[in-house]
């Protein structure tokens, strides 16, 4: 059997589709599992191998042959830079190029597990023999690409994420622990950068502006974290930086610092936290999926259904704040009650 899995993007989203997924390589461990994947978040894959080496592998009962890795394939499909030169003779050639490649696989199932128009595309350019997605998607136009409709009602992404793949595949799924590859040169830049500093991780990115609590509050609660438990902190930021790293490192009065680094990287940096402090996104839930102390600052998502999930956590979010998926600019107003005394108790009670 041969299962492609479309979850293009992003960090958060990936992470949250990856229970599913793992739960569906225990049940059949000799199943072939492709993902199609922005390359920037390919890091979060642990890839099988050699696939048409079952050497590539552990025996397990049965004497069936299981995949190491998580996935043992994945195809690049770099959409954001694609969208930025649709009708270039590049971009036109790289998406023929993901057609045949997909073609030629001849996958037996293939799951959108985004739901957008252009996951749905893409998916169907597998030509499957079984193309399924959620009965009701985030965008309606790519329910009439698939054959098969799951009725996905689980309250958490993760939970919806095993409805969707097991229905699909005539199965039921639990979600099911999930690996992260190890990468060697991030694992020596992790020690390099931190060596073995007991710290607070920060994210302060959050996708849109109406998630992003302030900046400035973040480096208050480090710099209140520094004096009264003893943990300085890094924060966040990609390979070039970021402004709103920058901003905490300005107000936490020399308690944290930044660690600009890549994917792989952040990886490794967030398996050595004591604790990792952010809103909804991709680096929380990459902390949760590490089995982190998490302390998640909240506002117009629901925790209930995009909280932590399978981790000790504390998430916090005031009564007034009202769920919205609007990717506004203004922080959330309910968002802005939550105070930086709030964050550092709860930070102090996930330090032990």
């Amino acid at each position: 059997m041969k299962v492609l899995i479309v979850r293009i993007g992003a960090m958060g989203d990936v992470l949250h589709a990856m229970p599913a997924v793992a739960a569906l390589r225990e049940r059949h461990p000799r199943w072939f599992i492709g993902w199609a994947i922005e390359p920037r978040w390919s890091d979060l894959l642990q890839i099988s191998g050699d696939p048409q080496d079952l050497t590539q592998g552990v025996v397990v009962a049965g004497g069936a042959i299981a995949r190491q890795g998580l996935v043992d394939r994945w195809y690049s499909v770099p959409a954001g830079a694609w969208s930025k030169r649709p009708l270039a003779s590049g971009t036109v050639s790289e998406i023929l190029a993901l057609r045949r490649t997909l073609r030629a696989e001849r996958f037996d199932l293939c799951v959108d597990m985004q739901g957008a128009l252009k996951s749905a595309v893409v998916g169907g350019f597998a030509r499957a023999k079984s193309y399924a997605g959620a009965a009701d998607p985030r965008e309606r136009m790519a329910r009439h690409w698939y054959g098969k409709k799951i009725d996905v009602g689980a309250a958490h992404v993760v939970e919806q994420g095993c409805e969707l793949l097991g229905g699909a595949a005539g199965e039921t799924l639990a979600p099911a622990r999930v690996t992260l590859p190890m990468n060697e040169r991030a694992e020596q830049w992790a020690d390099e950068t931190v060596g073995q500093e007991r710290f607070v991780l920060i994210s302060p990115g959050g996708g849109w502006g109406s998630k992003v609590w302030p900046a400035e509050r973040l480096g208050r609660a480090a710099a209140e974290l520094g004096r009264v438990a003893g943990v300085r902190t890094v924060v966040n930021a990609s390979g070039s930086g970021s402004r709103e790293a920058d901003d905490v490192v300005k107000a936490s009065q020399g308690f944290a610092r930044t660690a600009p680094c890549s994917v792989g990287q952040l990886i490794a940096l967030t398996r050595r936290a004591a604790v990792v402090v952010g809103g909804d996104t991709g680096p929380l839930h990459l902390a949760a999926a590490l089995e982190r102390p998490v302390v998640g600052i909240y506002g117009p998502t629901d925790p209930a259904r995009n909280g932590p999930y399978g981790t000790r956590s504390r998430v916090l979010r005031d009564a007034e704040s009202v769920t919205s998926h609007k990717r506004r600019h203004e922080v959330e107003a309910g968002m802005l009650k939550i105070t930086v005394e709030e964050v550092v108790e709860a930070a102090r009670e996930m330090l032990g």
